[in-house]
């Protein structure tokens, strides 16, 4: 979407729709049901099934759910533009600029919210824009961890590897030894969901290109940024990732068109054998791989550290509810310890929906008990970081994505697209107003 209709969806969204969550939120319809859309699977739809069925109970609001994943954010705009939005949305922190600057979720008083205290402020930290204010209900955190196919690492006398160099060598051997022992040649070192839907190519590629001490944006100080896409650290980690793909070509060969969806599929099944991704899967590979046949480390180290992608969901309040009241308790029920917990605990077949709870009274080990979440819970408050708190980060990481596809195909130049780019992210920082 343009930034030109955004500012006019805003204008129609928030025209007469002023919901807000401080203390005199007024009542609208407390009889009326909540419409509650969650970016889900039926493997997550099912946990999230149980957590409103449960809200439903103690509150007697009604909810109708809905499990979206296909067209999700076309689904959204295409409500908006009807002026019919859900009550409530779950999806990532990175809707959370474009939500705001079209109009779609109105300001959060955060100290109004019973049980707001019980959060930590880093958690609210992705539920603030970079105007201080806060537009979400903090509902899930993360770290990228590593995971490996420790019975193949072993098979062929592999460590378990810290840096980058022991990193890319593992997945050479991978691609070449034939760690399977089908005398084929049909397994890959890394499995990269790199495609360019809604950015996906940076979101992967961020870790490393961080862990190499390069970076999208730089932080300027009060709220101002500069580019740093055509830095001399960004370029040298783009192009070892390039290697990857271009010279020892240990990455699945369908990647740059590659879903995170299809990508699952590829670990479990036994074609690749390294793949940096969320905890969430950890339930999903352990009924269809084995827990046995993989281990999660935090990431190699690169030439600046491991730092890795650390971000979550929110909870979105969306303008325009019939019922705001209901809106708030349950903004209030899912930051609820006991909530959380729900969210984290699964059935066989299921994925959790909160990965690392962002209510400090939850300890992750206490309800898991499992030595991995530990692992992630440790890499998140250590090395995660989240993206940049621009107004709209979509447009940086949209057309990032599309310059590393460029690169990762093996035929463009690094340093000449990085260079392009870093013109068309200054104009971007001068349109959003942030430009140092």
């Amino acid at each position: 979407m343009s930034s030109l209709s955004a500012v006019a969806l805003a204008g129609v969204v928030l025209a007469g729709c002023g919901t807000s969550t401080s203390s005199s939120t007024p009542q609208g319809d407390p009889n009326a049901p909540l419409e509650v859309w969650t970016r889900s699977q039926d493997s997550s739809a099912k946990v999230y099934t149980r957590i409103f069925d449960t809200f439903t109970q103690k509150t007697g609001i009604k909810v109708d759910y809905k499990a979206v994943y296909t067209d999700f954010d076309k689904q959204i705009q295409q409500r908006a533009t009807a002026k019919n939005l859900p009550d409530a949305v779950v999806t990532d922190t990175g809707s959370l600029g474009v939500y705001t600057q079209q109009g779609l979720v109105p300001e959060i008083d955060r100290t109004s919210i019973a049980g707001s205290g019980d959060v930590t402020d880093r958690a609210w930290g992705n539920a603030q824009t970079s105007d201080g204010k806060y537009h979400a209900i903090p509902w899930s955190s993360q770290a990228m961890v590593t995971l490996i196919r420790k019975d193949w690492r072993e098979k062929l006398g592999k460590p378990v590897p810290t840096t980058w160099d022991q990193l890319a060598d593992l997945a050479k051997a991978f691609t070449t030894q034939d760690p399977d022992g089908d005398g084929k040649a049909d397994t890959y070192g890394m499995l990269a969901p790199a495609t360019t839907d809604r950015g996906y190519t940076y979101w992967w590629a961020s870790s490393y290109i961080w862990q190499g001490g390069g970076d999208v944006l730089a932080n300027a100080g009060t709220g101002k940024f500069t580019v740093g896409v055509d830095s001399p650290d960004t370029v040298s980690s783009v192009e070892w990732l390039r290697g990857l793909f271009c010279d020892s070509k240990v990455m699945n060969p369908n990647a740059l068109t590659l879903s995170t969806n299809d990508a699952h599929p590829l670990f479990e099944t036994g074609k690749v054998g390294i793949y940096m991704t969320g905890p969430y899967l950890f339930s999903r590979f352990d009924k269809s791989l084995g827990k046995d046949k993989y281990e999660v480390i935090p990431a190699p180290k690169g030439p600046r550290g491991d730092t890795v992608l650390g971000e979550g969901d929110d909870l979105y309040l969306m303008a325009g509810s019939k019922n705001p009241a209901g809106q708030k308790k349950l903004a209030e029920f899912m930051l609820s310890a006991e909530t959380q917990k729900m969210g984290m605990t699964v059935q066989s077949g299921e994925t959790p929906v909160v990965r690392l709870p962002v209510n400090k009274t939850v300890d992750v080990k206490d309800v898991l008990k499992d030595d991995r979440w530990a692992t992630t819970a440790q890499v998140y408050a250590t090395s995660g970081r989240p993206f940049p708190g621009v107004p709209n980060f979509q447009p940086f990481r949209q057309q990032t994505s599309e310059s590393l596809s460029k690169i990762f195909a093996c035929g463009t130049d690094t340093r000449t697209e990085l260079t392009k780019l870093a013109g068309n992210l200054k104009k971007e920082l001068t349109n959003q107003g942030i430009a140092q």
